[in-house]
């Protein structure tokens, strides 16, 4: 059932958020969900989940075997984005990742590699990270921002009235502000949402 959900989740492109308030739960429910720890999940519950998974029911618990076939496709693994300090961004293929072909809109699915310790422990260097090519994403979320015309980088994305911060997992980088003026001018565009991350041993 978790990976039902998981799957089904991604490949409709709504976030663990818009599940947690059409269902009346948590994000940390939600999340518990997908990765297996259900337990005593009220009827009224799955009836909700199945709605905005738009799943029968029974296919949701597993009862019944879902119809449709999840293909795969592959999809282009771009070069080096930072995850420090930030780099010039590669256009160069440099490999391929296989991703539901239900997740792949008009060529908005791509692939990048991390590099640079800034988003560790979650994301390290040599991690690929699966991005939803979009200009905005919610304060909070992780995406890759374009910092001028040049560079881009992988970090948290905190919006405030004044501008924006770009936030790393590992304390030992600041914070990198930029004013709602430098946003404009540099500029610094958001051009994807990351949606999964495929670690690398």
């Amino acid at each position: 059932m978790n990976e039902i959900i998981k799957t089904r989740r991604k490949a409709l492109g709504i976030t663990l958020e818009k599940i947690a308030d059409y269902v009346g739960v948590s994000k940390a429910t939600v999340q518990r969900w997908e990765t297996g720890n259900i337990s005593n999940m009220r009827q009224d519950k799955i009836k909700k989940l199945s709605e905005i998974l738009q799943l029968d029911s029974n296919v949701l618990l597993g009862i019944d075997k879902l119809e449709q076939k999840i293909n795969f496709v592959k999809i282009p693994v771009l070069g080096d984005v930072a995850a420090g300090v930030p780099i010039a961004a590669q256009q160069d293929i440099i490999g391929y990742e296989e991703v539901p072909s239900e997740w792949v809109r008009d060529n908005t699915i791509f692939a990048l590699k991390i590099k640079g310790d800034s988003m560790e422990p979650r994301i390290v260097s040599g991690d690929i990270v699966v991005v939803r090519k979009q200009s905005d994403i919610d304060s909070g979320e992780i995406g890759i921002v374009m910092i001028g015309n040049e560079v881009a980088t992988c970090k948290k994305v905190v919006k405030h009235d004044d501008g924006i911060i770009l936030i790393s997992n590992n304390s030992k980088y600041a914070p990198m502000f930029f004013t709602a003026q430098e946003v404009n001018d540099k500029p610094v565009s958001i051009i994807g949402k990351v949606i999964e991350l495929r670690a690398k041993f």
